[in-house]
C-alpha cells in the first residue's frame, strides 16, 4: 500500500484529506507541525507528501527547499496545499520543486485525482547511470549538478529538470504544452511565459552553451548542437 505524509495544521482539513486518502486505500499519515512531519521522514519515507504552506512551526515553502536538497527526498513527489491563488505563489512553489499545488477549498474528489496523477506520473525524467551528456553540457543526475565545459552551473529545481528533458529529447521539437506537462505537471495551469522565462534563464546561465536551446517557432523549443 502506498504511503502518503499529510503536513496540514488545520485539524479539520487535515483528517478530511486522512479519511479520503484511506478509503482511496493510501495508508495516511498527518502531521500538525514540521517538526513532527521531519522526525517521522527520518523513520520511514512516504510515496508522496501533501503540504500545507502555513504552520505554526515553520512554512511549506522552507520544508519543500529542505526536501529538495536532501539526497533521500530530492525525487519525493510533493503536492502543495495553500489557501494562497495568486500566480507568482503558485509558480514559486513550481519552481521551487512542487510537483502540483491545490488551492483551498478544494474538493475530495479533486485532491484524490491530483494525488494519484502525480503517483502515476511519477519520475519521466531519468537516466539509468545517471550520467547525461549534450555538446559541452554534462549531467550527474545523481548528484543533480549540471556542468558546461567542466565549470559547475546552479540551476534552480525547475530548470535543471527542463534542461534535463530538453536534452533527453534532443533533436525533437517539443511542443510548449508537452514541456509544461512533463516539467510542470499535467494540469499546471500557469501562462506560456513561465516556460519562455526559464528558457530565457536557463540560456544566460550556459553561456555560450545556450545556443543549443533553438526556439521552434509556434510549437517551442528544440535542443540541438
Amino acid at each position: 500500500m502506498r504511503k502518503v505524509y499529510v503536513v496540514e495544521d488545520d485539524e479539520n482539513i487535515r483528517e478530511i484529506v486522512l479519511y479520503a486518502l484511506s478509503t482511496a486505500e493510501y495508508e495516511a499519515l498527518g502531521f500538525e507541525t514540521s517538526a513532527e512531519f521531519f522526525a517521522e521522514i527520518e523513520n520511514s519515507l512516504p510515496n508522496l507528501v501533501l503540504l500545507d504552506i502555513m504552520l505554526p512551526d515553520s512554512d511549506g515553502l522552507s520544508i519543500l527547499k529542505s526536501l529538495r536538497s536532501a539526497p533521500q527526498t530530492k525525487a519525493l513527489p510533493i503536492i502543495m496545499l495553500t489557501a494562497k491563488g495568486s500566480e507568482f505563489d503558485k509558480v514559486k512553489g513550481l519552481d521551487m520543486g512542487a510537483d502540483d499545488y491545490i488551492v483551498k477549498p478544494f474538493s475530495v474528489i479533486e485532491l484524490i485525482s491530483r494525488v494519484n496523477a502525480v503517483l502515476r506520473r511519477g519520475l519521466p525524467i531519468s537516466q539509468p547511470d545517471g550520467q547525461l551528456r549534450f555538446g559541452r553540457i554534462h549531467i550527474d543526475n545523481e548528484r543533480r549538478e549540471v556542468c558546461v565545459d567542466g565549470k559547475k552551473i546552479n540551476l534552480t529545481f525547475k530548470e535543471y529538470e527542463l534542461l534535463h528533458y530538453l536534452i533527453l529529447k534532443a533533436g525533437t521539437a517539443l511542443n510548449r504544452d508537452r514541456i509544461m506537462e512533463i516539467v510542470w505537471g499535467y494540469d499546471y495551469q500557469g501562462e506560456s511565459r513561465t516556460l519562455d522565462m526559464h528558457i530565457r534563464s536557463l540560456r544566460q546561465k550556459l553561456g555560450s552553451a545556450g545556443i543549443y536551446i533553438q526556439t521552434v517557432r509556434n510549437v517551442g523549443y528544440r535542443m540541438e548542437e
